[in-house]
């Protein structure tokens, strides 16, 4: 009886122990705050057609650490550059892995993708292959030629609007500069011409592609409909994969062809020659499949999210027309003191007005204004263990919210390049200031970076170094329209058209 006595008095001492322990913890690491939850659906409603906008509200009243149910699935939404360093510096490896939208399942792209595959063995070989082969310095430097020939063309077609006094369609010019620059890069050719329907098919299905990933698809709030595919979102993403991948294997077909015929002495130093060079090894170092998917993400992201923000980096000029003149004369004072005649990329770095703009512009409409999502493959703790982050939840990065916060930025909602001068000279977008981070950080930054950063900056350089722009049909520029389309990537809802001048 004593032992008996003795065995739940130490029981007693332990559930109290356990109680405290769990208490203490409860409240040293808890769930982040954040609005309540509808049965079933959760917090769907509240997402809108502007998510990051929704999002940004809500993270007003519930924190930088927000925690939002969609549907089955547990959110958490970061809206502060220190905890987003925490998650995509400190915290790294605990959230290299992403959540997957149903979408990007099509072709089992999300297996293959250097941006959606989980980082491990494979993604590391494809993201090296991406730094050596298709982004390195040496690359790119030997590719200026190819750009430039690309912002001649650009000239050339904006002068015929200049002649006839018409409206261009800056976003659709710039696309195919930017789609024919990169193709060429790539297979040396071009894909596209300014008067053909090409560029917009391709434009198009990149655009498609860009919105299916984006837009909200209940299989992604209630996975156990994935079967049914309801809204018939991963078909039509299908549809656009498998137009793309039969452009590129007829490609890689017509390049294998001429690599054994007699004309092999004649090489091409363009990315598909390097990288089939790869694939042929007695030891590949990537598939034909991975060539596929590879060039897939290339294509889409570096194409749409380029050429979008330098479409909005023209409309916030051409609204602030004192910024305009002060890059314009800018421009003018480099290039004419180096006796050129044309914008070089060794100019860049000359140019400090000009990569404010740029910068400015990426504050204020980053291209992926949630960045790509990240997941915790397990329960992880955050801002010193007040968070508790639970197994398999998405991370969402607002870099929408932290371009805007008040906290972070004086006057926010204002287009001033001057604030990336003096103080704030340093501040970059290369993934190490977490106040500017469109392209993500850490180990899962965007691979293009590097040739988005030259490319940016050398289109909107010739828009500007040699052409005047005013708005037609006598729109004033407090009138122009600055609304957001969302996909997986941010466009002007309407599309900027002014008519250029001869500068």
């Amino acid at each position: 009886m004593d032992q008996l006595i003795l065995l739940l008095l130490i029981s007693f001492i332990f559930l109290i122990f356990c109680f405290i322990f769990n208490t203490r913890s409860s409240k040293s690491a808890k769930n982040p705050p954040g609005p309540r939850p509808l049965p079933i659906i959760g917090n769907i409603l509240e997402l809108g057609t502007l998510p990051h906008q929704s999002l940004a509200n809500l993270s007003r009243t519930y924190g930088p650490v927000m925690a939002v149910k969609l549907g089955r699935a547990n959110t958490i939404v970061i809206s502060s550059p220190q905890v987003a360093k925490e998650v995509l510096q400190k915290k790294d490896h605990a959230f290299s892995f992403r959540t997957i939208p149903d979408t990007l399942r099509a072709l089992d792209h999300d297996q293959i993708s250097v941006v959606w595959m989980p980082p491990l063995s494979q993604w590391r070989v494809l993201k090296r292959i991406c730094a050596t082969e298709v982004f390195s310095s040496q690359r790119l430097d030997s590719t200026q030629g190819i750009r430039q020939r690309k912002l001649r063309e650009l000239e050339n077609h904006v002068s015929e609007f200049c002649k006839k006094g018409e409206a261009l369609d800056i976003g659709d010019a710039v696309f195919t500069t930017v789609l024919n620059s990169i193709s060429n890069t790539f297979f040396t050719m071009d894909l596209a011409h300014y008067t053909s329907d090409k560029s917009q098919e391709l434009k198009d299905i990149i655009w498609g592609i860009m919105e299916e990933a984006g837009k909200p698809n209940v299989v992604d709030f209630f996975p156990v409909l994935r079967v049914l595919d309801p809204q018939r979102a991963r078909a039509r993403m299908i549809c656009y994969f498998e137009k793309l991948f039969a452009f590129f294997d007829g490609l890689i077909d017509e390049r294998l062809q001429f690599r054994g015929s007699e004309m092999e002495s004649r090489r091409f130093n363009d990315v598909l020659d390097s990288l089939l060079q790869l694939m042929m090894k007695e030891n590949p170092q990537v598939s034909r499949s991975q060539l596929l998917h590879l060039f897939l993400d290339l294509f889409v992201a570096g194409i749409d999210t380029t050429s979008s923000t330098i479409e909005w980096a023209m409309a916030e000029l051409i609204r602030n027309p004192e910024k305009l003149k002060i890059v314009k004369e800018e421009l003018k004072q480099v290039i004419i003191s180096e006796g050129d005649e044309q914008f070089e990329e060794s100019h860049i770095s000359k140019l400090p007005y000009l990569r404010a703009v740029v910068k400015e512009t990426m504050r204020l409409h980053p291209s992926l204004p949630l960045l790509v999502p990240h997941k915790s493959e397990a329960e992880e703790q955050l801002c010193d263990g007040c968070f508790v982050v639970p197994k398999n939840a998405q991370v969402l990065i607002n870099a929408w919210a932290i371009g805007r916060d008040p906290s972070v930025w004086d006057d926010p909602k204002q287009f001033k390049p001057e604030r990336f001068l003096e103080k704030n000279d340093e501040i970059d977008f290369k993934g190490h200031d977490f106040e500017l981070i469109p392209f993500g950080a850490g180990r899962r930054i965007c691979p293009g970076l590097p040739l988005a950063d030259r490319t940016v900056h050398i289109v909107l350089a010739s828009l500007l170094y040699h052409f005047d722009w005013k708005l037609a049909d006598g729109l004033k520029v407090e009138d122009m329209d600055m609304s957001e389309m969302y996909g997986i990537s941010l466009h002007k809802a309407m599309p900027l058209k002014a008519i250029p001048i001869q500068g």
